[in-house]
């Protein structure tokens, strides 16, 4: 029986949804897992185990949102797993680690134990060069720093999962990785979590519509651009018949809904923060129209955007801004404004509104493809896939830090 050691950073477990459903699918394989994560509200038990499957939490100092800022954060983090790592392998043993990024940072850790035998695949939730310059805008020190770190942790990995194709390009160019020992595996949605209901009228606020955003508070997700759209919906086009519910956290939760008050917008916008998955889904089981208004930027052009696929098992119709991977998740379940124009997000989002058929032909569509293609039973398998390559016949000795080369 082989036993796993899951690595994560960014959320805590099982709030990171992508990281818990890999969690369990391995525990159904039979395999045993360990996962070592950060504290967040609602999860600040340090050790828990949910479902046969251990916990182990740590506490962070306050979110990076700066160089410094992340050093100090992914320096504690750093170091938290790897102490914390010494406690699994004393209590339960572990035969691989499996590093979620980001930080490109645990290939530090992995590597060390594959001295000692273990297997090490990389988890490649976030391309970070591309991350840094869609937060920073440049290419400095620090972007090029980020390239070693990427290159390293490809250079250490027996195995890498990817999140899609454009991922495992990079893995294959970037990280020169044998195309044959990276696998993609999307973060395809639960059905089993994400139910179709009747939603809460209340959320609407007394207005006929409600347009619905589920992610991260954060300047690459372009809530920025949502406000001005829904500036521009409410003053520019007078429609006082709609309401935007936005569920989530994050660092510049705070700056948003200033912007929404400097806007003028601050009734017509309800900001939830961070909510339970009840919450999560009366409103967007309530919502006409959901939006995901991420940035047109490098980053989010090859990135997978989970609320994309949840908006799609609820049904419900999507306009985002013309993204390569958003386009192929979506397809026809969308419309797809021009790249970074407020205005015309405004425009496609108040046109699906008033197209009650439209909307609910595009919902429909989005479902079906979530349940015949997207949905996680169709991803599980290609985990275990990646998996099996581990522990192939034969295995070439001397590699640490990418000893063997690769071409």
């Amino acid at each position: 029986m082989k036993r796993v050691l899951i690595l994560v950073e960014n959320l805590p477990s099982p709030f990171d949804r992508r990281v818990w459903q890999e969690a369990t699918a391995l525990r159904d394989a039979g395999y045993v897992v360990s996962i070592i994560c950060p504290i967040g509200r609602g999860y600040e038990a340090r050790f828990e185990a949910i479902d046969g499957i251990h916990i182990w939490r740590y506490g962070l100092p306050a979110e990076g949102a700066g160089a410094l800022g992340y050093l100090i954060e992914y320096s504690a983090a750093l170091f938290w797993t790897f102490v914390l790592s010494l406690r699994v392998l004393r209590l339960r043993g572990f035969d691989v680690i499996h590093a979620c990024n980001p930080p490109d940072l645990f290939f530090v850790i992995g590597g060390l134990y594959k001295l000692f035998g273990k297997k090490f695949l990389f988890d490649h939730h976030d391309a970070n060069p591309e991350l840094y310059v869609a937060k920073f805008g440049r290419k400095d020190f620090f972007y090029r720093l980020m390239l070693l770190l990427e290159r390293w942790t490809f250079r250490t990995a027996d195995v890498s999962i990817a999140t899609n194709l454009s991922y495992r390009r990079i893995a294959i160019e970037r990280g020169r990785m044998l195309p044959e020992r990276v696998f993609v595996v999307r973060s395809g949605p639960s059905l089993a979590r994400l139910k179709i209901g009747p939603g809460d009228p209340a959320l609407k606020k007394g207005r006929k519509f409600l347009v619905g955003y589920v992610g991260v508070m954060g300047r690459q997700e372009g809530i920025d651009y949502l406000l001005r759209a829904a500036a521009h919906i409410v003053h520019g086009m007078r429609r006082t018949d709609v309401h935007f519910g936005l569920v989530g956290g994050g660092t510049s939760l705070e700056e948003l809904k200033a912007l929404a008050r400097e806007l003028g917008i601050a009734d017509d916008v309800s900001f939830t923060g961070r909510v339970s998955d009840a919450e999560l889904l009366a409103m967007l089981n309530t919502a006409d129209v959901c939006v995901n208004p991420d940035v047109a930027s490098e980053m989010n052009d090859i990135s997978t955007m989970n609320k994309v696929m949840e908006y799609m098992a609820l049904g419900k119709p999507i306009v985002q801004f013309d993204l390569a991977e958003g386009r192929y998740s979506a397809q026809s379940a969308s419309l797809y404004a021009r790249r970074n124009d407020w205005i015309d997000l405004a425009a496609k989002i108040v046109e699906l509104l008033d197209d009650p058929e439209r909307r609910r032909l595009m919902g429909a569509y989005g479902r079906r493809r979530v349940m015949e293609e997207l949905e996680w039973r169709h991803e599980a398998p290609k985990l275990l896939a990646a998996y099996q390559a581990l522990w192939p016949a034969t295995t070439a000795p001397g590699r640490f830090f990418g000893l063997v080369r690769r071409r």
